[in-house]
């Protein structure tokens, strides 16, 4: 037991003294916050560019249709030629002519009608010069035949279904989004800290093996402890990173509107906040959905299933590690680890939030590999208490299972040089 604690410090000492982890525990929420506040800052750029749109319409129906907006803003060149209206257009660096043909027929007209355009049209100004035009041409198909469109537009009804539960509480229709952004976020971190601190145990077995330390330590102390000593002492230096970046994400939250001088106490509250499309009272219920969520049960969770994931999967890097001479070998064991993390990434963004109580839901958040990610894609959602336990249960067991398994070829493969070993190889040493 003294050993295993001499080896846990050394791992731990040894990270933490890292110029690389130092820079990284302190930069990184910088960094992340600095990536947040530039992308949202590119956005507001793009979205605040004026295109300029030119209308070469020969029916003379849609020029008053088309209304300058704070992004489009659209000329006339109807009184043209059309190769003079493109000449122009490309002269003068617009973004692109819209040409309406006249036609004998509406419906001939609607497939008939081109934009012109050398850079790659935005969607979003696409689908609004066709609604225009679409809304224009079905009116008049109305009138063709009679109908008062007046009638017809009174006589639309708009349908919005509200949500509750059987117990009076009102949720809004954006509840399951909300609910997988935070089981999202807490699912991709943890398959990117396994990775991460995974990684950093086999470069470490690796080196050692590859300076013949490791000879020297294996002399001294059983294999398995010489294991377990990496995974913990690599493991506390995960946990202590993690925390730092907790709090410095906490002070940097609310550092940073003094820094860039905004005034804290304008801090929008629930009735000043606006969301396109969304009333007050939707608003309302998504910061009521947030509230509702259980943080503390997803954060236990999340450093539960760290602990955990991280364990079954490091012992499979650290058998990884020893089994290879350098790091380019160790490509061929890679796809056990990294297949089952992507796997939980997609089987939670893509089934979870359709069904997250579902048969594959459930299943996946019961494997023991992609339990971590699955599971804590779903407690956002409520998980019953005994699903969360089997969960938990199996996953320790895989750990037992695991970690005997890698000290198996830990054991012989820390002492093996020279020899790329095969899948095949590795399943005799357990032999030995």
């Amino acid at each position: 037991m003294d050993k295993l604690k001499l080896i846990i410090k050394r791992e731990f000492i040894a990270r933490v003294r890292n110029r690389t982890f130092v820079m990284m525990t302190f930069l990184s929420p910088l960094i992340f916050v600095g990536m947040i506040m530039l992308i949202t800052w590119l956005t507001t750029i793009n979205k605040g560019e004026l295109h300029t749109v030119v209308l070469f319409d020969e029916t003379g129906m849609f020029t008053s249709d088309f209304k300058d907006s704070d992004t489009i803003d659209y000329l006339d060149y109807s009184e043209l030629t059309l190769n003079d209206a493109k000449d122009s257009v490309v002269i003068n660096q617009l973004y692109g002519l819209l040409y309406i043909p006249n036609k004998a027929s509406n419906s001939e007209l609607a497939n008939s009608i081109q934009f012109y355009t050398d850079e790659s049209p935005n969607a979003e100004i696409l689908t609004g010069l066709e609604s225009v035009i679409s809304s224009k041409l079905t009116d008049q198909n109305f009138q063709k035949k009679g109908l008062d469109i007046g009638v017809i537009k009174d006589s639309k009804a708009e349908v919005s279904i509200q949500i509750e539960n059987f117990m009076g509480e009102r949720t809004s229709k954006m509840s399951n989004y909300i609910k997988m952004i935070f089981g999202g976020a807490a699912g991709y971190l943890l398959m990117m800290f396994i990775v991460i601190y995974g990684n950093m145990i086999m470069r470490s077995v690796i080196e050692e093996k590859a300076n013949r330390i490791i000879e020297i330590i294996i002399s001294s102390v059983k294999p398995f402890q010489l294991m377990m000593g990496k995974i913990l002492g690599t493991s506390f230096a995960g946990i202590l990173q993690f925390f730092i970046w907790l709090v410095l994400g906490t002070i940097l939250i609310f550092v940073l509107p003094y820094v860039f001088g905004l005034d804290a106490s304008g801090i929008q509250t629930a009735e000043s906040i606006e969301i396109p499309g969304k009333s007050k009272e939707e608003i309302q219920l998504i910061l009521q959905d947030i509230l509702k969520l259980p943080l503390g049960m997803l954060v236990t969770s999340f450093f539960i299933y760290f602990i955990s994931g991280y364990f079954l999967y490091s012992s499979i890097y650290a058998a990884i590690g020893a089994a290879v001479d350098n790091e380019t070998d160790s490509q061929q064991f890679m796809l056990p680890i990294i297949f089952p993390l992507m796997l939980g990434i997609y089987v939670g963004f893509f089934t979870v939030i359709d069904n997250p109580h579902g048969a594959v839901s459930t299943i996946f958040s019961m494997i023991p590999l992609t339990s971590p990610i699955v599971m804590l894609m779903r407690i956002p959602f409520g998980v019953p208490w005994w699903q969360v336990l089997i969960s938990f249960l199996l996953l320790f067991g895989s750990i037992i299972f695991m970690i005997w398994f890698a000290a198996k070829i830990y054991r012989v493969g820390i002492l093996m040089y020279g020899k790329k070993p095969s899948y095949k190889e590795l399943f005799k040493w357990l032999k030995y």
